[in-house]
């Protein structure tokens, strides 16, 4: 039997000048244990003078996770924080009852022609702690273990596996790592959690003999250890954990409960959310027939 249950094709989005592979969620697929979003930015080369800059948005009852592999990205937020992170940190945002924040580049981004490349995922919370209150935290890169087996570098970037834990704080069991593979050599990854995925950031992988194509998610089957084996220098990220339960998804707004996301949006509209300081701008709030619900029986 294969022990690949799904195999996602990401849909792309534009974000403004550079490309997202967006595979969560998917008509496919919602959830891979708590992960409900898994967005593959870049690599995309910007100009000198030239960078991202997104404006202050809302979220609710969901955590993100940036995580670097290449460039920089100055993030603000509404509970006051100002915190730029680096290739090989990681910024976790626990949104909870509500934060706004704006991801943009840094001057020394600016500065010079520059790459940058990255793996944003969000997180839905347990129901208890879907409305706490908003926290940040930054962990820098000597805060994640790393190690070597065999020709393989593995980075444990949130959770816990391989008897080994990192640093970064969260509410739910999990597991994220970034995997980078020589050629002819192999991973393999226990039964950890019940639900597991890889991301082929690369091509040149395959797993338990079968091709995982470059910029694919493999939704894998439970119940047994999988090799993932590279035939070139390869480089993909391995995640999932344990269910939360069914989230709807709307815009950046993300709960267990329609009728709160309905409120988010109408809080939105009516400027209710915090600021974040020394931002004026902000995105608008989409129109409905624009932006659809993502429900949880339509992606079963």
């Amino acid at each position: 039997m294969s022990s690949i249950s799904q195999i996602i094709q990401p849909h792309l989005k534009d974000l403004g000048g550079f490309e997202a592979r967006r595979c969560l969620p998917h008509d496919k697929r919602q959830m891979v244990g708590p992960f409900i979003f898994f967005d593959h930015l870049g690599p995309a080369v910007f100009p000198a003078g030239k960078g991202v800059d997104v404006r202050p948005h809302p979220h609710i009852n969901l955590a993100t996770v940036t995580y670097l592999l290449s460039g920089e990205i100055l993030h603000r937020d509404s509970v006051g924080t100002v915190q730029e992170i680096q290739p090989g940190a990681v910024n976790w945002m626990s949104a909870g009852k509500g934060i706004v924040h704006s991801e943009r580049s840094p001057d020394s981004f600016r500065n010079r022609e520059a790459t940058l490349h990255a793996i944003q995922i969000w997180v839905a919370l347990p129901n208890e702690h879907e409305e706490t209150e908003p926290w940040f935290r930054h962990y820098p890169k000597d805060n994640l273990p790393v190690w070597n087996e065999n020709g393989v570098t593995i980075t444990l970037v949130v959770g816990e596996a391989f008897n080994r834990a990192s640093k970064v704080e969260t509410v739910s069991p999990m597991f994220y790592l970034d995997v980078q593979l020589q050629p002819n050599t192999e991973f393999v990854l226990p039964d950890l959690y019940s639900e597991r995925a890889v991301y082929s950031i690369t091509s040149g992988l395959s797993i338990d003999g079968e091709s995982l194509k470059q910029h694919q998610l493999a939704v894998l089957n439970s119940g047994s250890e999988i090799k993932i084996r590279a035939n070139t220098e390869a480089r993909c990220i391995v995640f999932g954990g344990e269910p939360v339960g069914d989230r709807y998804k709307w815009w950046n707004l993300v709960s267990s409960s329609p009728e709160r996301i309905e409120q988010a949006k109408q809080d939105w509209k009516e400027g209710k959310f915090s600021k974040v300081p020394g931002e004026d701008e902000f995105i608008p709030l989409p129109s409905d027939d624009i932006t659809e619900y993502s429900r949880p029986q339509a992606l079963s």
